[in-house]
């Protein structure tokens, strides 16, 4: 049956976007208050103030909502690249960045993912209004 074969298939798309869609209220587990932020400048370019990794955003002091927003971003980046390919990809462009610039914090600026992150993180409405994969416009 020809018919059913495209009503299917349209049920099929239908779902991956409302699973989508319901992902993008997904927030990350803040943590305030933490050390992690604090170890992680020692090895890092900059001074790190929150950091996210997988579910969790480390922040140093209490966050504040436009961080939250930033992290959240970030949260959202690694959700569309199922966290491995996010880790993988933001090290590489970090790399060109560092070979490009010869600064780490110019290497850290340019790097797509945290573009993306610093252009829309005083937005209130962005992360309900972000389309998936909108880090690639900042490639």
């Amino acid at each position: 049956m020809p018919g059913q074969k495209k009503d299917a298939s349209l049920n099929l798309k239908e779902a991956r976007n409302k699973l989508f869609n319901n992902m993008k209220n997904l927030k990350p587990i803040f943590i305030n208050n933490s050390k992690i932020p604090v170890w992680l400048s020692r090895l890092s370019p900059i001074n790190i103030w929150a950091f996210s990794f997988f579910i969790f955003v480390w922040c140093r002091g209490e966050i504040a909502e436009k961080t939250k927003r930033h992290e959240t971003i970030h949260f959202q980046q690694q959700i569309e690249l199922l966290f491995i390919v996010q880790w993988i990809l933001y090290g590489i462009f970090y790399l060109f960045g560092l070979a490009k610039f010869k600064s780490g914090e110019k290497a850290y600026r340019s790097n797509p993912f945290e573009v993306e992150a610093y252009n829309n993180d005083q937005d209130e409405n962005y992360l309900q209004n972000r389309k998936r994969y909108s880090w690639i416009k900042h490639v």
